[in-house]
């Protein structure tokens, strides 16, 4: 099975403890919106064949799948965030295991 880090970049001066806590919400949040953590990599994948190569040269499951990512990685982030304050450089960075 493939697996996956999820690492909150560029947020200045949070605490590792508020770290630990916002990327854990991603995760739950990305988990729940995909169907369960063995659908995150394959949903990564589609988008980023998606971003890669361009709607017309994949399949239709890969463009659902793919967009199933962009809903779910947004919702996660929103919930990752929440209560953090602001920081607009911030993001979730997804990385897969190799």
């Amino acid at each position: 099975m493939d697996t996956y880090t999820i690492r909150l970049e560029d947020f200045p001066d949070i605490s590792d403890k508020h770290r630990t806590e916002a990327e854990s919400r991603f995760r739950r949040t990305l988990e729940r919106a995909l169907g369960g953590g063995a659908e995150v990599v394959p949903a990564y994948k589609a988008w980023q064949a998606a971003e890669e190569t361009g709607e017309h040269e994949l399949s239709t499951d890969d463009v659902a799948l793919a967009k199933r990512w962009l809903a779910a990685a947004s919702r996660a982030r929103n919930d990752g965030f929440n209560g953090l304050g602001e920081a607009p450089e911030a993001y979730f960075e997804v990385k897969l295991a190799r």
